[in-house]
């Protein structure tokens, strides 16, 4: 996928033509960073022994249909299988079957492909391979509430869940407690077969557990830490929910197997760097695991970038800020948002009179629930003057029509991968 154009020719210009712009430079830091992160050629030095019998293959995740043609071409021998995706995230594959289902709210499609993905690992035997592929977005896509629960209660506490403003870690909690598929409980339906996962990251920290929900991850599973979190975050639980959770036992044993991460935000943001020297930036990379509300992490760059560009601490300029992560929104206005949006709209308000030029996207290529990736904008908005108008669509959660109304929202399309928000500001 080329977000940029020319990008040799811009890296490589003499000083007799023409710099690239600010534009160009951050689509192709985002262009970098997106490249590191696809799965193909990610698989040909972890790959397993060939097993006696048959190799299965099972998945779900925004970048899971790419990467079950990934390992198809990798593994170059008989497989079959099936993964699940979210709608409109289709890759061509040749034997594992692909289906889609709804993102961020479970619906009725991934309910029924949890339950085939099931059937097709409970059926392995010990001369089996099961493989397992797991990226952003496996929490939804796979659903397989707990006895007790429905999908429209999980679709309820979900929603809930997501407009609260709680952290990934803490919304991937739940959802195990709420699954009879995460948490490890695919790789104990699995047993006695042989079981390999691949993961893309999207998950600060990169915890196997964590990602996805670790459905092939077996980590202890902490119903107390689930209802807690649920009380902090005053989630309303459906009729019958609480009682469900705390019949849940603690389920010891099995075996994950082998796990591989593939794919990270950490390797996005080093060949963002690598990308930036081209240009002649030095790149700072401030961390691949920041959270917390996108208008305040915006508001803290703000502040690291304008120490940049009056002090030259952490660095002097030319330099780029880098960094990734998951933000959060709590939703109070009636606004059209998007996380990456939102952190950057503060950023620019914060910011000031000071310029810099910045990107914000989320490596899926889908802002929250918008169709854009997120929003850049360049050295321009501080001479802009509309401070109060920025101030009123942030207070709104309107972010998305803010940077619309400038032509300034980037748009990739999905890009059937994950790791995560990617962040650059350039200061010079």
């Amino acid at each position: 996928m080329s977000l940029v154009q020319n990008h040799a020719g811009a890296q490589g210009a003499s000083d007799s033509e023409v710099a690239p712009s600010s534009q160009h430079i951050l689509h192709s830091l985002l262009e970098a960073a997106l490249d590191a992160s696809y799965p193909e050629g990610k698989f040909d030095k972890v790959l397993p022994a060939r097993p006696k019998g048959r190799t299965i293959v099972v998945g779900a995740g925004k970048a899971a249909a790419r990467m079950a043609g990934a390992f198809e071409k990798a593994w170059n021998a008989p497989c079959s299988g099936l993964v699940v995706t979210r709608y409109g995230h289709q890759a061509p594959t040749q034997s594992i079957e692909v289906v889609e289902a709804a993102h961020p709210i479970p619906d009725e499609a991934g309910l029924a492909a949890a339950e085939r993905i099931k059937a097709l690992v409970r059926d392995a035997t010990a001369d089996d391979l099961v493989v397992v592929l797991i990226s952003g977005g496996a929490s939804s896509l796979m659903v397989s509430p707990i006895d007790g629960v429905s999908l429209a209660q999980k679709q309820d506490i979900t929603l809930q869940m997501l407009r609260s403003g709680a952290p990934i870690g803490a919304i991937n909690t739940v959802r195990k407690t709420l699954s009879s598929i995460k948490g490890g409980n695919l790789a104990r339906l699995a047993a006695p077969a042989r079981v390999v996962t691949y993961i893309i990251s999207d998950v600060p920290g990169d915890d196997p557990a964590m990602i996805g929900s670790g459905p092939s991850v077996i980590a202890d599973n902490s119903v107390a830490e689930a209802e807690q979190i649920l009380r902090r975050y005053e989630i309303v639980l459906p009729d019958g929910v609480a009682a469900a959770i705390a019949r849940q036992n603690k389920v010891s044993g099995g075996q994950s197997g082998s796990v591989h991460i593939i794919a990270s935000p950490r390797l996005a943001l080093e060949a963002a760097g690598r990308r930036a020297l081209g240009f002649g930036l030095r790149p700072l990379i401030l961390g691949d695991a920041l959270e917390g509300e996108a208008r305040e992490v915006g508001t803290l760059m703000a502040g690291i970038a304008k120490s940049v560009s009056r002090f030259g601490d952490p660095a002097g300029p030319p330099c780029v800020l880098l960094s990734g992560g998951e933000t959060t929104v709590t939703v109070r206005g009636k606004g059209r948002g998007g996380r990456n949006a939102e952190f950057l709209l503060a950023l620019s308000i914060s910011m000031g009179e000071v310029p810099v030029s910045a990107i914000a996207c989320d490596t899926d290529g889908i802002d929250g629930s918008e169709d854009n990736a997120g929003a850049w904008f360049d050295e321009h908005m501080a001479a802009r003057g509309d401070m109060q108008r920025r101030e009123a669509f942030l207070h709104d959660n309107n972010a998305y029509e803010y940077f619309d109304s400038l032509g300034q929202l980037t748009m990739t399309g999905p890009t059937l991968t994950n790791v995560n928000d990617f962040r650059a500001i350039i200061i010079r």
